[in-house]
């Protein structure tokens, strides 16, 4: 705690010289870089791996403007979260429990604790399925050892924020090198990537689901809980100048977090494509992926891939965790301990590996549930960000109300369109 202490001490004195004006140049943003990095973790969970890869080797290019797309939603959408944390000293689930009434703020906390379980399924699972492929492990042994992995990283919360914020961070990089490596490797043709990248369209009601799946798979709704929490506190403003201060670095770390993640997510589609797509084979399971990549390229390309599943499931499974502490605290304001809650949630994984359930299948039926929680969480972060006497001078501008407005509609649509379909 002590260690804590002294650090947050550290962070509050390299901010306060940099809203003083004694810290000039590049050097002024570095206080504020770490929230949205992790934040963006779940940006990158295994359930993007699961939908990226389908997409790309069933279609091709063809719906890589959706990952754009996705990502401009996301950087939007994190944004007005981190917002409302600096703005207010509150996290979304905070300010919703002081504006709803209790059934309201009970169901919102009720359907918020049922994505995070879905979104744990996605990336435990994930983590286990990139040691089994790695290391030929079987699925119950690895994941135990996964367990075991979330656990420690959970443990550097403890030692600080910012140890915590440099592993996930750490671990974030490992993917982009992983799948830079990939795409380097696979050799994707420039004429047909840029016209997927931007030219919207769509090949039938299959590509439409596909694109619904991508949707929930990147802009993630605990990770709009949780960036308001991450921003709360962590540096805060005395007034409303420092207070814009404050955002306008904390827009730079999610500007530089959010184009990482977008790489990442576009890097896996391009690979797919390059690969799978352009040699006839429809890969849905990420590992016959892994198995194609080493008959295609190399078992080295292989065990890049293996590595970038396992670093993005280890690390997301830990926001994922972080996640249902704050909107608990938040809805109904109370705590379970951090481990408790982590061993509760790694519960409906482990069963399913025991089952034997095809891992790939129970990705993507998570991003499924992800997809309807993403409105529950959007709806009110709009309404609170729009409001002037809440947000102060932080308040959303007009054309920042309706475009968010938009993306709340597209996504509400194109749920009830996967409603329609799964049924």
């Amino acid at each position: 705690m002590k260690d804590r202490t002294i650090e947050r001490k550290d962070l509050t004195s390299s901010a306060a010289a940099v809203l003083s004006g004694k810290t000039k140049g590049w050097r002024r943003v570095l206080p504020f870089l770490g929230p949205a990095f992790i934040a963006s973790v779940a940006y990158i969970d295994p359930g993007n791996f699961a939908t990226n890869i389908a997409a790309g080797s069933r279609y091709g290019y063809l719906l890589l403007w959706v990952i754009l797309f996705s990502n401009l939603m996301a950087i939007l959408i994190q944004t007005m979260s981190a917002k409302l944390g600096i703005a207010t000293g509150r996290n979304l689930s905070e300010v919703a429990r002081d504006r709803f009434p209790f059934p309201v703020r009970i169901f919102l906390w009720i359907q918020a604790e049922i994505v995070i379980i879905a979104t744990d399924l996605a990336e435990f699972i994930g983590a286990a399925l990139g040691l089994y492929l790695l290391f030929d492990i079987p699925m119950i042994a690895a994941a135990l050892i996964a367990a075991a992995g979330s656990f420690a990283i959970l443990e550097l919360q403890r030692r600080g924020l910012r140890s915590l914020e440099a592993a996930i961070t750490g671990m974030v990089l490992i993917v982009v090198v992983a799948f830079g490596i990939q795409v380097f490797i696979s050799r994707p043709e420039a004429g047909p990537l840029v016209a997927g990248l931007l030219t919207p369209k769509f090949e039938g009601v299959d590509s439409i689901l596909l694109a619904a799946g991508i949707l929930g798979a990147t802009v993630m709704p605990h990770a709009i809980y949780l960036h308001s929490a991450l921003t709360q506190k962590r540096v805060v403003g005395t007034n409303d100048s420092e207070k814009k201060k404050i955002f306008r670095f904390e827009f730079v770390d999610i500007i530089i977090a959010m184009a990482l993640a977008g790489v990442i997510n576009a890097s896996m589609l391009i690979v797919a494509s390059a690969l799978f797509f352009q040699n006839g084979l429809d890969v849905s399971d990420l590992d016959v992926a892994f198995q194609k990549f080493g008959e295609l390229i190399s078992p080295f390309s292989a065990q890049l891939f293996g590595i970038g599943l396992l670093a993005a499931g280890l690390s997301s499974s830990t926001v994922g965790t972080l996640s249902g502490d704050v909107v608990m605290q938040g809805f109904i304001q109370k705590r379970i301990p951090i481990y408790l809650r982590r061993f509760i949630t790694m519960l409906p994984p482990l069963v399913i590996i025991i089952l034997g359930v095809n891992p790939t299948h129970a990705l993507v039926l998570s991003q499924v549930v992800l997809s309807f929680g993403i409105a529950f969480a959007l709806v009110p972060l709009i309404l609170f960000t729009s409001d002037r006497k809440l947000m102060g001078s932080l308040v959303n501008a007009k054309w920042t109300t309706n475009i968010a407005w938009v993306i709340a509609g597209v996504i509400i649509v194109l749920n009830i369109f996967l409603l329609t379909q799964s049924l």
